[in-house]
């Protein structure tokens, strides 16, 4: 009885790839049909085991790059599904600028699937996603971060607390900012409410895209500073910029 119902749900509530509009088969969850998961770029090796930068293929072993050789980040790793462009920028905007919750839901779905490269999910033991300041958050209606940080805590078995960070300066929108820009505007954004919820914690931060991981840094400062034992990063997308 079950197995006919469900293949009626299928005939009369196909899904349809969030990209494209085809039928993806099965119900399967995925957000996107074959040949548009074809299209994402997975970020794999060989990468910095630290930040996650991928390299050109074919630029030997996974490697430091020269800004974690010199600088020593504060995240303990940072992991993003995939490059963000065609498939995964335009799912980004139709679910953080267009509302689409049930496509953040399923996005946050891949993101906790994916075995990640020198990574794992599990040697992390609180999700924190990264916060919205409350003005930013009353006139989007949702925090994205939350939405994907929430699949992965189901789906995981993780716990998530979206209290542990709170967002006290309403920056300026880091979008078209430079490098330097970006990390001055989040320079302080950041404290930790609560310490005792954090302190000793292994702690993933989660957010939607990872551009120069100014956002993420300056987190990680925040929980550090305040008795966090490692933090690292899971992001949906990293912004990669292609040799000329």
């Amino acid at each position: 009885m079950k197995a006919t119902i469900a293949a009626l749900a299928e005939l009369l509530f196909p899904t349809l790839c969030l990209a494209c509009g085809t039928v993806v088969p099965g119900r399967e969850g995925h957000p996107f049909c074959g040949g548009c998961r074809a299209r994402i770029r997975p970020i794999a090796s060989p990468l910095c085991p630290s930040c996650g930068i991928p390299y050109p293929a074919g630029e030997g072993p996974d490697h430091l790059c020269g800004p974690c050789l010199l600088d020593g980040p504060p995240l303990a790793a940072a992991r993003s599904y995939g490059v963000y462009e065609t498939v995964l920028h335009d799912a980004v905007h139709a679910f953080k600028y267009g509302g689409n919750l049930t496509l953040g839901e399923r996005l946050g779905r891949l993101m906790a699937e994916r075995d990640y490269p020198l990574f794992r999910i599990e040697d992390y033991d609180l999700l924190v996603p990264v916060p919205l300041h409350p003005r930013r958050l009353r006139q989007r209606g949702f925090n994205q971060s939350v939405i994907l940080a929430r699949e992965i805590s189901r789906r995981r078995a993780i716990p998530l607390d979206f209290r542990a960070l709170r967002r006290i300066v309403d920056t300026e929108s880091q979008a078209g900012l430079k490098k330097d820009e970006r990390q001055s505007n989040m320079k302080s954004a950041f404290s930790v409410p609560a310490p005792g919820r954090i302190r000793a914690r292994r702690i993933l931060l989660v957010d939607d895209v990872h551009t120069t991981g100014s956002t993420l840094g300056e987190c990680a400062r925040a929980l550090l500073q305040q008795g966090a034992e490692a933090v690292g990063a899971l992001t949906l997308a990293r912004a990669v910029q292609e040799p000329r």
